[in-house]
């Protein structure tokens, strides 16, 4: 249940609400790695080659345990009739990943700012990590509040916040006259990321976007202004800006960067060899075994491109792959559109993110 905004959370708002208006819209550890040396592990373990196994003792929660989930997540909400879909856990190869409890989680990070920064998938991890937590120590006493794209849960009792602020392409956009400028070259809000102890971004979904789903107008770099681009290389440079700017501007000594990765989709089941299906509509079991027949993802390729160049350690959520063998996981027309419109992009929870999480909980608990 939320309760009234406490000073502290009321602060962090109006900061990051005046980042955002005027359109200027920490730990150590786990080792920083080429391509693949970003990459979150345990010891040797890489985390993110594995499967997907059948666990009785899933799901980690409920959506009727959660009051966190948003209707767009909460797909036995809206009919959904399978539920086998909740209780496949990833398995990597060659080690577990630990079981970690919410009361451990708010224990070991007491006193730290926890910030999510991207678009829905963002916010599909976010309301991911706050449910595991709630169920696991419902008896902490919190305070939630929700204005616009932010989203802020506080535990006073533990000093901790957990923030989601809803930036789709890190770069920002600029309002000229009527013009929405999409400015590569420019990250103004990083002024209040840098503050946090933990940072995870994400951005991809919203790059391919055109019609009235574009929230841009024009797109702008090196000060030309140009009425569009190719999206691949718009990706790319947005995330050169970003990559810069962690090394400008994160105190690695006192602030965890990570990366979610890309998060796929599943309107194609060609990709998966499915010649029956129009997209992921019906898909009650994720692809079997650990390799997905559509190969890697476009925007994985990019991303591992950037990060090599990146200094200061940023670590990555390698979760294409795993995510890519759960063509069952998306809300379908189960989700906020209903039956006039198929998600076959965000995530049913409790599902796929949850997997996420523990990596990235497994991840702070290591550092």
């Amino acid at each position: 249940m939320e309760t009234s905004i406490s000073v502290s959370v009321a602060a962090v708002l109006v900061f990051c609400l005046l980042c955002q208006i005027q359109g200027k819209v920490a730990f150590g550890g786990v080792d920083n790695i080429n391509a693949t040396k970003n990459v979150v592990r345990i010891g040797s373990c890489d985390l993110f080659q594995g499967k997907w196994v059948y666990d009785r003792s899933y799901p980690l929660y409920t959506s009727t345990d959660c009051p966190f989930i948003e209707k767009e997540f909460n797909c036995q909400n809206h009919g959904r009739p399978d539920k086998e879909y909740q209780k496949y856990r990833w398995q990597p190869t060659s080690c577990q990943i630990p079981r970690i409890t919410g009361r451990s989680f708010l224990q070991r990070l007491r006193g730290k700012r926890i910030l999510f920064v991207g678009d829905s998938l963002s916010l599909n991890q976010w309301q991911s990590l706050t449910c595991m937590i709630h169920k696991s120590a419902p008896e902490a006493k919190y305070d939630l509040v929700k204005i616009g794209g932010l989203s802020v849960l506080k535990f006073p009792a533990y000093d901790i916040l957990i923030m989601l602020s809803r930036n789709a392409f890190l770069v920002d956009i600029v309002l000229e006259g009527s013009r929405r400028v999409l400015v590569l070259d420019s990250i103004q809000s990083g002024n209040f990321w840098r503050t946090f102890d933990v940072l995870v971004f994400d951005t991809w979904h919203w790059w391919l976007h055109t019609g009235r789903k574009q929230p841009w107008d024009f797109v702008r770099y090196e000060g030309r202004t140009h009425k569009d681009m190719d999206r691949m290389v718009a990706y790319e440079t947005a995330l050169r800006t970003w990559a810069r700017w962690v090394d400008s501007s994160v105190d690695s000594t006192k602030t965890q960067v990570f990366f979610q990765g890309v998060s796929p989709d599943h309107m194609n089941p060609r990709e998966w060899g499915d010649a029956k299906s129009e997209n992921c509509r019906g898909q009650t079991e994720p692809v079997l075994g650990s390799h997905y027949p559509g190969g890697s993802h476009p925007a994985e390729i990019v991303l591992k491109k950037v990060l090599r160049i990146v200094f200061k350690p940023v670590h990555l959520l390698d979760i294409t792959t795993l995510s890519q063998l759960r063509k069952d996981g998306h809300p379908s027309v189960y989700g906020y559109g209903g039956r006039r419109g198929t998600d076959c992009t965000h995530w049913c929870l409790p599902g796929v993110p949850d997997s996420w999480n523990q990596i990235l909980i497994a991840a702070l608990f290591q550092s």
